[in-house]
C-alpha cells in the first residue's frame, strides 16, 4: 500500500462528505463504464474517511454481476474501480490544499 502524504488542511464535514461521494461516484461510474448496468445483480459501494492528517479514505465494493456477464471477473473489476475511486479522492484532497 501507498501512502502519500499530502499536507492537506483538517477537512470540514462538508469536504468529507463530497470526498466520499466524489470516491463513490468514481468506483460506480467505473463499474458502469465496463459492464452494462443490466448485468449488474448487486452494486453496494461504501466509502469512509477517517483521521484528519493524514486522511485515510476506506473503499468497500460488494458486486454480484447476472449470469449474462460471462468473461468478466468481478473480483478484478472490484479492485480497478478501488483504484479509481482512490485517484477521485486524491485529486479532490489536492485541489483542497
Amino acid at each position: 500500500m501507498l501512502v502519500v502524504e499530502l499536507g492537506i488542511p483538517e477537512l470540514t464535514t462538508e469536504q468529507i462528505e463530497t470526498l466520499c461521494s466524489t470516491s463513490e461516484n468514481a468506483a460506480r461510474k467505473y463499474v458502469l463504464s465496463k459492464v452494462s448496468s443490466k448485468m449488474v445483480d448487486r452494486l453496494d459501494i461504501s466509502v469512509e474517511a477517517v483521521g484528519s492528517k493524514p486522511v485515510n479514505v476506506t473503499v468497500e465494493i460488494d458486486l454480484a454481476l447476472s449470469p449474462q456477464a460471462k468473461g468478466i471477473d468481478a473480483q478484478t473489476l472490484v479492485k480497478e474501480a478501488v483504484n479509481e475511486a482512490h485517484i477521485a479522492s486524491e485529486k479532490y484532497l489536492r485541489k483542497t490544499k
